[in-house]
């Protein structure tokens, strides 16, 4: 059983991010969200610089580095705590690893050109993330044979592509990719099957903090609205083998995780 689940304080540096776009594009600001997250018990820092909700649009390569790489280094300077960066592009990882970052999490699962090379090539670790179909239009029809199984193949497949190329095993972490390509149905299935997970031996990460899949069993509560409906996603999450939880609401969720990883002592 886990003696710890980790919690990742999620910081977009966005202007189109669904929850927080545009609150923490200024340095100071996204600075000052760090250092209430780490009060708040956050073990990782995740930043991205490019949305992928639903419809997003595309960001330079340009654009992402300026959003992204400045916070990262002032940071490092600051604080103690593992960086994420949230990203697809090669570019961008190369600059985000030389600035210090401790995981690279990345929604297309390296298959973007050189994200493997520039990866294989480093010490940190890295999140292999299901997603099927694109941001801009992952939500129009997606459609599987068994969401659970296919799934479960796609990150088993990511997996062998990355220790074939060099990377070991201890550095590989998987995203099931709720919300990503996936309906309600596939998503509520894909939470209470997490278990099916764990049998592919690494850390499984889940982001399901103040998604819509929240806000329509909550009556299609707004983003703001949907923080005790995500808890509860959470822990049924951590219960089924998520070993790090991807958060907007920090400070609650370690709370709630303690409480699981209480319970998981018994199982």
């Amino acid at each position: 059983m886990p003696s710890a689940i980790r919690v990742m304080g999620i910081l977009n540096t966005t202007p189109d991010s669904f929850s927080d776009g545009g609150k923490f594009t200024n340095i100071d600001q996204a600075l000052e969200h760090v250092a209430q997250m780490i009060v708040d018990g956050a073990d990782i820092i995740d930043i991205g610089g490019e949305s992928t909700r639903p419809g997003a649009q595309a960001v330079s390569v340009d654009d992402e580095i300026a959003r992204v790489i400045p916070i990262v280094q002032e940071i490092r300077k600051r604080f103690d705590i593992d960086i994420s960066v949230d990203t697809s592009k090669a570019e961008v990882m190369r600059e985000a690893i030389s600035a210090g970052v401790s995981i690279i999490n990345d929604v297309r699962a390296l298959r973007e050109p050189g994200a493997l090379d520039i990866c294989k090539d480093s010490d940190v670790d890295i999140c292999l993330m299901h997603m099927q179909g694109q941001p801009r239009t992952m939500q129009a029809l997606p459609i599987y044979e068994s969401v659970v199984d296919d799934i479960y193949g796609f990150l088993r497949e990511q997996i062998e592509v990355c220790t074939n190329a060099g990377i070991a095993n201890s550095r590989l972490i998987i995203d099931p990719g709720f919300g990503f390509g996936k309906t309600l149905s596939h998503n509520l299935e894909l939470l209470a099957k997490l278990n099916r997970f764990k049998s592919l031996g690494v850390p499984m990460l889940v982001g399901i903090s103040r998604k819509s899949m929240i806000g329509t069993l909550l009556n299609d509560a707004p983003v703001d609205q949907r923080s005790n409906g995500s808890l509860a996603a959470n822990v049924i999450a951590a219960m089924n083998g998520a070993s790090i939880i991807r958060t907007h609401d920090v400070k609650q969720t370690n709370e709630a995780m303690k409480i699981a990883i209480g319970v998981l002592e018994y199982v």
